[in-house]
């Protein structure tokens, strides 16, 4: 393929704090090293409809600390289908746009993974969930932000769990992956916590109801991940016969909010860097991540498909310190 002269970049699927450190990094990085950069709103959606603009330095000035994305995010049925990539691509190239960035998280990656297939075009994604369930990073993008959200969350709610007496089941997101409930749960010094990755969370929750509740504690709180089998209203249902009075908080939207950590805010300019450097050694179809303080480089076949594990020793904490 010739030469890059024009890089693309986008945002897609949910927001993540600290996208706009990535955009701000990718725009700035690609500039200084000689190439233009071309910002397609609304992601995938605004690929395939034309929705780009030529952005300068200035148009990346004082976004550094804002939460969301400025390019706006949607998630793209048109997208998945062979006509819809082909409107995207047509965009590219009436654009003159050589490469494309993209962050997102899973599912973005899948869209981007298979476009670069079908037209042999150079994509590098990066990590941009709040899940952190992406293979071959340590974190990702919004992860360390909404981790800190949770944990304020929670603190509040353990006032009302105290002067109530009362059973709290808080409802974290994260899919199929337990990493912010997990780890939250340990910040917030709650009593348990039930992850897709614990196969006996549901024997473990009772147990530690009766150890917990009737011996020696008069309230409690659980972090749950989201799930539509295994989320806070099943549990709260599920003991509402022996503790009647419990109360269930699902914070939703709210997690994905604010100002981006300091630690987001670094390593999205680190990986933002990180995708020009490697469209400038003549990388493609990668993810760029950080791993033991280093950038890597992660084929998107890896990332994607690839699980990404728990650390056992977390639950084991968890245990430990809930008595």
């Amino acid at each position: 393929m010739s030469r890059i002269h024009c890089i693309g970049v986008l945002t897609s699927g949910g927001d993540a704090p600290g996208m706009n450190a990535a955009i701000r990094a990718v725009t700035r990085s690609a500039i200084c090293n000689g190439y233009k950069v071309k910002a397609i709103y609304r992601g995938y959606e605004g690929l395939m409809n034309g929705e780009v603009k030529e952005f300068t330095t200035e148009n990346v000035s004082n976004i550094i600390q804002t939460g969301g994305t400025i390019l706006r995010s949607a998630r793209s049925k048109g997208f998945m289908t062979p006509e819809g990539r082909k409107a995207a691509y047509d965009t590219l190239l009436r654009e003159s746009i050589d490469a494309l960035v993209v962050i997102g998280g899973n599912g973005s990656l899948k869209g981007a993974m298979t476009f670069a297939e079908e037209y042999d075009f150079p994509c590098i994604g990066l990590p941009g969930t709040i899940d952190n369930d992406l293979y071959g990073t340590d974190s990702t993008i919004g992860y360390d932000s909404t981790l800190n959200t949770i944990m304020q969350c929670v603190d509040k709610i353990r006032d009302t769990a105290n002067s109530h007496e009362r059973i709290f089941f808080v409802e974290v997101m994260g899919r199929d992956a337990g990493f912010l409930a997990q780890n939250a749960a340990i910040a917030a010094g709650a009593e348990a916590a039930i992850i897709p990755e614990d196969s006996t969370g549901a024997d473990q929750l009772i147990q530690f109801m009766e150890r917990g509740i009737r011996k020696s504690k008069k309230s409690c709180i659980v972090i749950v991940t989201e799930s539509p089998k295994y989320g806070a209203l099943h549990y709260a249902r599920r003991v509402t016969k022996e503790y009647p009075e419990y109360d269930v908080s699902i914070l939703g939207h709210l997690q994905r909010g604010g100002s981006p950590s300091a630690y987001d805010r670094i390593f999205a300019s680190r990986v933002g860097v990180g995708a020009v450097q490697a469209l400038m050694q003549g990388q493609r179809n990668v993810m760029v991540g950080i791993r033991n303080n280093e950038v890597v480089y992660v084929p998107f076949v890896d990332a994607i498909d690839k699980r990404k594990l728990m650390d056992r020793q977390l639950i084991h904490v968890l245990d430990e310190l809930s008595i």
